[in-house]
């Protein structure tokens, strides 16, 4: 059974695998049919050969033989199912709001999508109107929206085929002067490679020159090689051998990519040395032999002699302040001062000894001499003079 050209591979396999199926038990269909039909001779001659023999008894018996076995269909190892191919997740292409420097990346993913499921897509106008579908906002959603105003007006869809939708798309949604702009830039400093990475620098210079249409080797050697690092560059200039040629620029990008990771991958492992500390190495030395150690018995627990309590001086009644005094005794006659009986105060030999004084008596001796000091004599008044009359 032939197929149209436009039907889709499942579709076609599935109905392959349906007719092979079919014609099989066709065939095991006849094949039981033609062993029924000897089955039922074989039964039939039998049955014949019954009846003789009832009706003349004098026949020799007929020999029981059983049925010729029907034989079984032969069986042809069927085929495994054809496992149906499965298809990878496909990813649906961004929104698309009109910009001029993401219009080749849409346009490229939309292409990719068709390309790899094309089952899904009956016409040429089922592929433009979803692509339609991403244009949400900015300068595509006003394109799509003069697209529809134009088949209202007109009653006709006024883009056909899906080459014409591109051709649409890049004169709308590609950049205008995209040669022109890559050849400033080539020619300015601004695609230099600074502070990225060897992998993205490359990624926008390859872009540049497909923009630009430069093939000639010795221009992309000059051009890349202006671009990258002093210190990468000076690398591979200076290499002592195996340097790539000025002619080469596939060579040049190589050797530009393996410099650039040896150096992340130095910068990697020289973060980790810094973050982790170095412990320090313990020096395991031998240990000397242990010694014998001898057990003293414990020493005697030496007396504990009681420390005698001072007697607690008798501080005599508060307020009291001559309570000291009227403790002495005093003699009844005698020497005040120091207490003998033979002599008298001013017979004291020890009258002008201070050291022998008692603090109350050196008080007193104090006492009398500021007195003393303090005293004011008292001048004598004298008489009044008369006043001689010498009249």
């Amino acid at each position: 059974m032939s197929l149209p050209p436009d039907t889709p591979q499942g579709v076609a396999d599935a109905l392959g695998y349906l007719q092979y199926h079919l014609q099989e038990l066709t065939e095991r269909q006849h094949v039981s049919k033609n062993n029924i039909n000897t089955t039922l001779a074989a039964l039939t001659m039998q049955l014949q050969q019954l009846v003789q023999l009832v009706a003349n008894p004098s026949l020799p018996a007929v020999p029981n033989t059983p049925p010729p076995p029907v034989p079984s269909p032969p069986t042809s190892p069927s085929p495994a199912p054809t496992a149906q191919r499965t298809r990878p997740k496909l990813s649906a292409p961004p929104d698309f709001s009109g910009e001029r420097h993401n219009g080749c990346t849409f346009l490229n993913s939309c292409s990719l999508y068709i390309r790899l499921a094309p089952e899904q897509f009956h016409d040429e106008q089922e592929k433009i109107l979803w692509a339609l579908t991403f244009f949400k906002d900015g300068r595509a959603a006003k394109w799509s929206e003069n697209v529809f105003r134009q088949e209202a007006d007109t009653s006709v869809f006024p883009i056909l085929t899906w080459g014409d939708f591109k051709q649409q798309f890049r004169l709308h949604f590609f950049p205008v002067n995209a040669e022109a702009d890559a050849i400033n830039t080539l020619e300015g400093t601004s695609y230099h490679q600074g502070g990225r990475t060897v992998d993205d620098y490359l990624d926008n210079f390859q872009t540049l020159v497909s923009d630009v249409g430069y093939t000639d080797p010795r221009t992309l050697v000059v051009k890349f090689r202006r671009g990258l690092k002093l210190g990468i560059q000076n690398q591979i200039a200076t290499m002592p051998y195996g340097r790539p040629a000025d002619t080469d620029p596939d060579a040049w990008y190589r050797a530009a990519w393996r410099i650039d990771q040896a150096r992340l991958a130095n910068e990697a492992f020289q973060s980790i040395s810094r973050s982790t500390p170095s412990r320090p190495t313990k020096t395991v030395s031998a240990r000397p032999p242990p010694m014998s150690v001898v057990r003293l018995p414990p020493a005697p627990p030496l007396p504990v002699t009681p420390k005698p309590v001072p007697p607690t001086p008798f501080m005599g009644v508060p307020m009291d302040v001559d309570a000291t005094r009227k403790a002495r005794s005093l003699p009844l006659r005698g020497c005040y001062r120091c207490g003998d009986a033979n002599h008298l105060v001013r017979d004291c030999p020890h009258r002008m000894d201070v050291c022998q004084l008692t603090s109350e008596q050196r008080e007193e001796l104090f006492e009398d001499l500021l007195a003393l000091k303090d005293a004011v004599p008292i001048e004598e008044s004298s008489p009044p003079k008369e006043e001689e009359d010498f009249a």
